[in-house]
């Protein structure tokens, strides 16, 4: 294969990615609006009443979980006071402590244990939705009071037996990581603006 005909295979390639992750969020809307807007008003009502959403992940959903928090406790798309918002994924001697010594699979849950209070929210990243060490946290915030938002995909896994019915459940109908962690960016940033908007009225 030529440079010029490689070139247009490569190009042909990413256009079928934009097409891809184009169609899914557009096919996604009709079944995750509802879900995005229970979950702005759960984390609304949240953060007026004195809580704070606790997220994490791992990988790519790790680094979701830290956008997250940086767009409450910065800012999104407005000046306004600082939102309470963590990620648990960011500590590395909490993070390296408990996998040493208890295992991985509690990275989360101890440090929603310790941090957690009723009335806080977990947002809680699995594109398998069968992540231990969220399931794990999940299962630790039901015996807080902590509600869930949980943000998944392939059919939500293990997660889905974890939800209440005062949790929200995101679930990307697609089975393909990367197209699901593209969706769940949209969905987060969703969520900010929802936020704002409840916190701080419609941006003028």
């Amino acid at each position: 294969m030529g440079h010029a005909e490689q070139s247009r295979s490569l190009e042909a390639r990413v256009a079928s990615h934009f097409s891809d992750s184009a169609k899914l969020k557009l096919d996604a809307a009709q079944v995750l609006c509802g879900p995005i807007a229970r979950g702005i008003e759960l984390m609304a009502a949240a953060l007026r009443a004195g809580g704070k959403i606790l997220a994490c992940g791992n990988g790519g959903s790790a680094a979701d979980a830290q956008h997250f928090a940086a767009e409450l406790v910065n800012r999104f798309e407005r000046e306004r006071a600082p939102l309470a918002g963590l990620a648990l994924t960011t500590d590395s001697s909490t993070l390296t402590s408990i996998g040493n010594d208890y295992g991985f699979e509690q990275v989360f849950e101890k440090q929603l244990r310790a941090l957690g209070r009723k009335g806080d929210v977990l947002l809680a990243i699995s594109t398998s939705g069968n992540s231990a060490n969220v399931v794990a946290a999940m299962r630790a915030a039901r015996e807080l009071g902590v509600h869930i938002v949980a943000l998944t995909g392939n059919g939500g896994g293990k997660m889905t037996a974890l939800l209440s019915g005062g949790d929200v459940h995101v679930c990307v109908p697609h089975n393909r990581t990367m197209r699901i962690q593209e969706v769940h960016l949209l969905a987060l940033h969703c969520l900010c603006d929802g936020i704002d908007t409840q916190l701080f009225g419609d941006k003028k």
